[in-house]
């Protein structure tokens, strides 16, 4: 599992990213999701890595 914490908002983002960081499942700045470690998953992650930050993740 991958602890993942949105820091930034997706206001004045691209619509792609917005639907991104809705499909990881985040509603609110500083709200953190524990989601499965996939090749998916972490594909989001990369494409909103301005936006998140992954905690405690031995493979990040």
């Amino acid at each position: 599992m991958i602890k993942v914490k949105l820091v930034r908002s997706t206001i004045a983002q691209s619509p792609i990213h917005k639907k991104t960081v809705k499909a990881l499942g985040f509603t609110k700045v500083n709200q953190v999701r524990e989601l499965p470690d996939s090749a998916s998953i972490r594909g989001m992650i990369v494409t909103v890595n301005h936006l998140v930050e992954v905690l405690d993740n031995e493979l990040a």
